[in-house]
């Protein structure tokens, strides 16, 4: 018996992968948060499967579902969204897991932060404009950041910024941020990416709050912050280019 812990995408039933689908389709039993993943992702369980939508459920309560599969020899397909290496809650179900011998495996997914910058045609790193991209979010009720994390830490750096979890933290994000990067840097929200109502909004630091705002978007958005969002002023990188060669593309000789 094994538990795989599956990244679903971020909403799309066709943005999982081959292997996650066929797990899906294996496991007798099938525990999906909902909130997050549409019916569609685990509507191709066997027929009879215990499909459980855990959203509403405790640590303990989705442990006992487990147990119970566990002690009937029963896969258990363990259904998050995106991948679950980003803000999935898999390392305290692993180490219960771990505790009480129960074998698991994990199964990427696409994250949503990647769907969303292809959702809008966007590279999140341009020559010379930002090489690095940070996956973060922001302090919540539920918990707080690390020393050294904060917004004002991260936001001398520059680089791309893609925050989880974050949209109720507007006003905390402009005044962190501004100093670093600037109030007409350009801010992209994606709201829900992969589902039918998928929304995407464009502004800056100055004025995507008042936009967030009117559009009444309170949940299930991630925020970019960064030069790359808006630049169309970047040099083409050395990777095709005809005069930087490479051990995949020699300096061609000239014919004499």
């Amino acid at each position: 018996m094994t538990v795989y812990f599956i990244g679903a995408g971020p909403g799309d039933p066709e943005l999982i992968t081959l292997k996650g689908a066929r797990l899906i389709a294996s496991c007798p039993v099938c525990l999906y948060a909902g909130s997050l993943v549409p019916p569609q992702v685990v509507a191709g369980a066997p027929e009879g499967a215990r499909v459980i939508d855990t959203a509403p459920m405790t640590l303990d309560e989705i442990l006992v579902e487990i147990e119970a599969a566990h002690a009937s020899g029963l896969d258990v397909a363990r259904v998050h969204s995106g991948d679950p290496s980003l803000y999935g809650a898999i390392a305290e179900q692993i180490r219960r897991l771990d505790a009480k011998g129960i074998d698991w495996q994990v199964i990427p997914g696409v994250p949503a932060f990647a769907a969303a910058a292809a959702a809008m045609g966007k590279e999140l790193t341009l020559p010379e404009i930002a090489q690095t991209v940070i996956v973060t979010r922001t302090a919540g009720k539920a918990s707080g950041m690390p020393e050294g994390e904060d917004l004002d830490t991260l936001g001398r750096s520059k680089a791309t910024l893609a925050l989880h979890l974050s949209i109720r933290n507007l006003r905390e994000i402009e005044r962190r941020l501004i100093p670093h990067y600037g109030e007409d840097c350009p801010v992209a929200v994606a709201y829900r990416v992969g589902w039918p109502d998928q929304q995407f909004l464009y502004g800056t630091l100055g004025d995507i709050r008042e936009k967030v705002r009117k559009a009444k978007l309170t949940r299930t958005a991630l925020i970019f912050v960064g030069r790359v969002m808006g630049n169309e002023t970047f040099r083409d990188s050395a990777l095709y280019d005809g005069a930087h060669p490479h051990v995949l593309r020699p300096k061609r000789k000239v014919a004499g």
